[in-house]
């Protein structure tokens, strides 16, 4: 089995991230980060649970843990008060104490909703991340950022709260639909545009390796992923300046998630999208050259995702969506926009007229 690992540094609150081919079926690993040995409750959806919930059940069985099962329906539409609800009643019924601990096992929106339950119950309950989606590799398992939706915006509801690890098993994209694959690396290729030019141009020579489940390119993109986001999270946990830069594409992004309706655009492709977006932005003012303004919009099409907005989404109802986006300050629309291959900046004046041109 080949093992990488990584910590994100937050003092008393840091935890380990594991990247392995097979992670679900060595008990090991689950030995070393099941802290307290209170009830375990894994939540999970009806896609993932047909495949990696035996599986992770059988790990930690031969631990000596009878783990509990927490089934959701599948898809960012249940992302909600609800269904998060839903878990905490299941908690309560089964008797979780304090001394538990929550196993997030599926995608962003299972990580996000079991974050923000353990966030709640009884005011904090152990939780570890096992996502099993390349975005929720790369982004939503690292860092703390827990939530729902709610009809009038995208993660409004929600806290920091960091898990006690993140287990990876990268077999776990051989399932992986090859629209959920496209998602996830419009989250990959973020992380060259904010911080790494040279990991931008290793993916234009190498993107196409990680469709293929080229195990060494895959690990090493997941890797270098987890290292940039531990590092702006180790900075910045709560998004006080610096994490913002996590947010290219995200603005105009949630705003087409929003009006289209959540889970009609795959989140990652509704990113896609907004960091093309972006760079038309900056490509306006000058920020960039057009060459490179290709260059991101090339490697994002090469990947099959959208470059442009939906047909059917209006350039007013961007405005109209924006100005709701948590990230905002002061009643000013904040994006991140990309000044150079590897560097983005926060402009908060912005006229309309650049913002229409950009979603045009």
């Amino acid at each position: 089995m080949m093992l990488k690992k990584l910590s994100v540094d937050l003092g008393k609150r840091s935890y380990p991230i594991f990247i392995a081919d097979g992670a679900l079926t060595t008990p090991s690993l689950w030995q070393d980060c099941l802290v307290k040995r209170g009830k375990v409750v894994i939540v999970t959806n009806e896609t993932v649970q047909k495949w990696y919930l035996e599986p992770l059940q059988s790990s930690l069985k031969s631990i000596g843990v009878e783990a509990l099962s927490c089934i959701l329906p599948d898809g960012e539409q249940y992302k909600d008060l609800k269904h998060f609800n839903d878990i905490l009643t299941f908690l309560l019924e089964n008797s979780a104490g304090r001394d538990s601990t929550v196993f997030a096992l599926g995608g962003g929106v299972i990580g996000d909703m079991t974050g923000f339950a353990a966030a709640c119950y009884q005011r904090g309950i152990d939780f570890i991340q096992v996502p099993t989606t390349l975005l929720s590799y790369v982004d939503s398992s690292v860092g703390g950022k827990t939530a729902v939706n709610h009809p009038l915006g995208k993660n409004m509801i929600g806290a920091f709260y960091q898990p006690k690890a993140v287990i990876i098993d990268l077999n776990t994209l051989k399932t992986l639909p090859e629209r959920e694959i496209a998602a996830g690396m419009a989250e990959v290729i973020k992380y060259g545009i904010i911080w790494d030019r040279d990991f931008f141009s290793y993916l234009e020579d190498n993107s196409e390796k990680v469709w293929a489940h080229d195990l060494d390119v895959l690990s090493d993109v997941v890797y270098r992923c987890c290292e940039i986001k531990a590092e702006v999270v180790h900075q910045d946990e709560t998004e006080g300046g610096l994490r913002a830069i996590l947010n290219l594409g995200h603005t105009f992004g949630h705003a087409i998630e929003t009006f289209m309706g959540y889970g009609v655009w795959l989140h990652g492709e509704a990113v896609a999208a907004g960091m093309v977006m972006a760079s038309r932005l900056a490509l306006g003012r000058g920020y960039i050259s057009e060459e490179v303004f290709e260059r991101i919009r090339a490697l994002i099409a090469r990947n099959r995702l959208p470059v442009s907005r939906p047909d059917s989404m209006p350039g007013e109802a961007f405005l109209q969506l924006m100005i709701h986006d948590k990230k905002n300050r002061n009643g000013h629309i904040n994006y991140i926009v990309p000044d150079e291959l590897g560097r983005v900046s926060l402009r908060c004046d912005v006229t309309e007229e650049e913002a229409l041109a950009a979603v045009s």
